[in-house]
């Protein structure tokens, strides 16, 4: 018997069924860059890199407007052709499928995105060159394929684009660090914020963003931001503790309905009654004589 015939492809009832790393404060970003991207009537095409088991690709993939396209690339259970990259994905993705990634993201929409499968050196050739308002970066850890890919999101990045990298603050993830901050030093990225996993930035003008998403936070009673200057630029910093989940892509996989089981009742029991010479003490007696006398009967 093969493994496709018995493999069990996940059925996800909501997004928090579907494994991955996506937090609620990441969520609430999303939300707000992809939203305000459809109320400026900024077009363009969605793309992701580093797709893992769907659970941003589902989330996002609900912002894609008529005539847009998605495209999601990763390598999934496919070879690197690199030996570290071979490595890194058999201890940390050994899971990873393309059928599960399609299950899921199905259980959620009715079509499939553009999905390239293999290493994302591949993007530039199959995605244009100033064609994408919004670019997620969740690939590789590796500082050239990082770098690469940072190359790859401004090339094909609008001028009003936003790009977010993932795992830029992980402590085992320093060649994604050192390529998201070259690119800020050295490579003209404005930051707009940065969570606990990833940062936000665009190659554009950032002013109207960073004042809006400045008064967008102000209102937010469940997230934590503060501003700092790094590299000569403003930044804000968020932290998404007490974060409440936007609204949720929905599933055609509703879960079950819960069953709760009637308790039978006992029997009734009858408060035990002190006994005479205890009431007696109780009600006739001082205090501290009561006490002791209730003292009494214990040692007794």
């Amino acid at each position: 018997m093969s493994a496709d015939d018995t493999e069990q492809l996940p059925a996800p009832a909501g997004l928090d069924e579907v494994k991955g790393w996506f937090f609620a404060a990441d969520q609430l970003l999303f939300d707000w860059l992809l939203t305000r991207q459809k109320g400026l009537a900024e077009a363009g095409d969605l793309l992701e890199v580093g797709a893992y088991m769907g659970k941003s690709a589902i989330f996002t993939g609900s912002y894609l407007r008529p005539g847009e396209r998605f495209t999601v690339c990763d390598l999934f259970d496919g070879p690197a052709d690199d030996s570290a990259n071979d490595a890194e994905m058999a201890k940390s993705y050994s899971t990873l499928t393309r059928r599960a990634f399609e299950a899921n993201y199905l259980s959620f929409h009715d079509e499939l995105p553009t999905v390239l499968q293999g290493l994302s050196s591949m993007v530039p050739g199959r995605v244009a060159d100033g064609s994408c308002r919004f670019v997620h970066v969740d690939a590789s850890h590796l500082y050239e394929h990082v770098h690469a890919d940072i190359a790859t999101a401004r090339a094909v990045l609008k001028p009003y684009g936003v790009v977010v990298l993932d795992d830029f603050r992980a402590e085992h993830c320093p060649g994604v660090a050192a390529a998201a901050w070259q690119a800020v030093t050295s490579g003209g990225l404005h930051v707009l914020c940065i969570t606990g996993t990833k940062l936000y930035g665009t190659w554009g003008d950032p002013t109207a963003l960073r004042a809006e998403l400045a008064a967008w936070l102000a209102t937010r009673k469940d997230l934590w931001h503060g501003e700092e200057s790094v590299a000569g630029e403003p930044l804000i910093r968020i932290s998404g503790k007490k974060a409440q989940l936007p609204p949720q892509p929905v599933s055609r996989h509703p879960a079950p309905p819960r069953t709760t089981t009637a308790r039978t009742p006992g029997p009734a029991t009858t408060p035990r009654s002190r006994p005479p010479l205890h009431r007696f003490a109780a009600n006739v007696l001082p205090p501290f004589l009561a006490k002791a006398a209730a003292s009494a009967r214990r040692r007794g």
